[in-house]
């Protein structure tokens, strides 16, 4: 059980530098990090999530990272009770918990203590009908169906996003309140973690487009193509989670025949620039975050306007 002690949250969009700075910054504050990536979790996908090398993780400890197999079930009400377990242990012992990541949905259900209470029991049948749907009557359909109840949610979702579309409509259906009211009423309550937010956002969207482009590039150079494939010949079904992430999917479909290589790649920027806005949607909401601007700052400012935010 936690004591109310201050935790730290660097977010922001993908390839916006959260990693780097987390390092630098847990290195000041005596931290240790705490991953917030939705697919990070799953073991041999390291390259299309942009994992922390095993360079930067002998830096400074990592945490929620490699906890699945691929194709395994994962669910934000399970990434806040083993996040949680992990935060605790280290306020605890006297460390920082330095919480990284674009996974906006789990972030703010860890500070907030929200495991969706009810959702993790039935829920396979429910889960599995409603998978069914998707499949039968498509994306676009599903998610007009999720507008129709939580317009709010959707607006944050691609249609695309399957696994969180199923789960936004699982919740309505089994609680009767949507995500967004969820979310609403529990902004409402005391944290279970108080925290300095920081949002990392670029001032300039062109920058940070380049800087996206520029990772996928090297995605692709380092083998990602190689990743998709090996984890297809696990027997990975295209539905599993895993499958459906940015880059793994385009890579699959290529891998497929479906599209060239130079398709696929374009594909990918394409998805990613896309998911960087949603992400983006979703970070200023909070807007008692501290907002710095990466095109702007140097890596050494950024560094201290945090510690000295935190520390104040």
């Amino acid at each position: 059980m936690n004591t109310l002690k201050k935790v730290l949250v660097l977010a922001g969009p993908t390839a916006s530098g959260k990693t780097a700075l987390s390092l630098r910054v847990a290195k000041v504050l005596d931290g240790e990090i705490v991953s917030a990536d939705s697919m990070q979790v799953y073991r041999g996908m390291d390259i299309g999530t942009a994992k922390a090398s095993p360079a930067e993780q002998s830096a400074v400890p990592h945490h929620m990272l490699d906890l699945l197999d691929p194709g395994e079930d994962y669910s934000v009400s399970r990434y806040v009770e083993d996040a949680s377990a992990v935060c605790d242990e280290l306020l605890a012992g006297g460390k920082l918990p330095v919480i990284t990541g674009g996974t906006g949905l789990y972030i703010d259900a860890l500070l907030a203590g929200r495991r969706f209470a009810g959702t993790e029991k039935s829920e396979e049948g429910l889960r599995a009908s409603l998978s069914r749907e998707y499949d039968r009557l498509g994306a676009q359909a599903m998610w007009q169906r999720l507008k129709d109840v939580d317009p709010e949610r959707a607006a944050l979702l691609a249609p695309t996003d399957r696994r969180r579309i199923i789960r936004a409509l699982e919740i309505c259906i089994l609680t009767g309140e949507t995500m967004t009211e969820h979310d609403r009423q529990s902004r409402l309550l005391p944290p279970a973690y108080p925290s300095l937010y920081v949002v990392l956002e670029y001032s300039d969207r062109a920058a940070l487009y380049e800087r996206i482009e520029q990772r996928v590039d090297r995605m692709c150079e380092e083998g990602l193509f190689d990743e998709t494939e090996q984890l297809l010949s696990l027997g990975i079904p295209d539905s599993c989670t895993c499958m459906q992430a940015i880059g793994y999917r385009q890579a699959a479909m290529f891998l497929r025949g479906e599209l060239s290589r130079e398709e696929a790649v374009s594909l990918i920027k394409q998805a990613t620039r896309r998911y960087a806005k949603r992400q983006l949607t979703w970070f200023r909401r909070h807007r008692e975050a501290l907002f710095l601007a990466p095109d702007r700052m140097t890596p050494e400012e950024m560094t201290e306007a945090v510690v000295t935010a935190f520390r104040s």
